[in-house]
């Protein structure tokens, strides 16, 4: 993709996920278009070679925007990043097409091993404010992480996980659009089991209840056949 094709297009993609934005000027502002042009030239600088004057592109871009990516990252077609401060992405992160990152997301590793240390994200998935994807493995299509996760290990296509460590809640969605990509309506499986705890121990709370009630019976029973004989 040429260069006024691809700025075209990371205008079009900010407009279109973004409300705030009202006119094409704005989206020369936003840190996303900022560092997705930083990130374009310094990818090509480094899988050339160029290795310290691709970071040092780089590291101006995080100076800028506050987003760090790794210019030997690999990130797919209609990216976007909203508002984005803290946002890390690894050497070896790999990112598919119509990805949605929030604020404060890491796609990071686990150490200093060498090789593919960093996630695998699959197209079209949605990864909310705060979320760590942490490790060599792969988000699955369609997928959404809920705001705050730590996510630890592989995630199947089409789920939704939430929690620390994060946890699939959701399973075999229908395709998301992205109208549908919002960080509201999540399952929270903490409050879910919660519930069921409060649940049970109301029933128990009733058995309990029921059996005094039962041995009272008794006593009073027998009470009234000792005063009968």
């Amino acid at each position: 993709m040429g260069l006024i094709k691809s700025i075209k297009n990371e205008i079009r993609v900010i407009r279109e996920r973004d409300p705030a934005i009202h006119s094409n000027m704005e989206v020369f502002l936003y840190p996303s278009f900022k560092v997705m042009l930083h990130y374009r030239v310094a990818h090509k600088l480094y899988k050339n070679g160029h290795y310290f004057l691709a970071r040092w592109i780089s590291q101006r871009a995080v100076r800028k925007t506050g987003i760090e990516i790794h210019p030997g990252a690999v990130i797919g077609e209609n990216f976007f990043i909203d508002h984005g401060n803290g946002v890390i992405i690894g050497e070896t992160a790999v990112v598919g097409n119509n990805v949605t990152l929030y604020q404060g997301v890491t796609l990071g590793g686990t150490g200093k091993e060498h090789g593919k240390r960093h996630p695998t994200i699959g197209d079209n998935v949605m990864i909310s404010a705060g979320a760590k994807i942490i490790g060599s493995f792969k988000v699955g299509e369609n997928s959404k992480v809920g705001a705050g996760s730590v996510v630890i290990e592989e995630v199947p296509p089409n789920c939704t996980v939430v929690g620390v460590p994060g946890r699939v809640v959701r399973r075999n969605n229908q395709r998301l659009v992205r109208e549908e990509m919002n960080q509201v309506d999540l399952p929270d499986p903490v409050n879910e089991d919660i519930r069921a705890l409060q649940h049970e121990n109301t029933e128990l709370a009733n058995r309990v209840i029921e059996l005094e009630n039962q041995i009272k019976l008794l006593i009073k029973q027998s009470e009234n056949k000792e005063k009968i004989t």
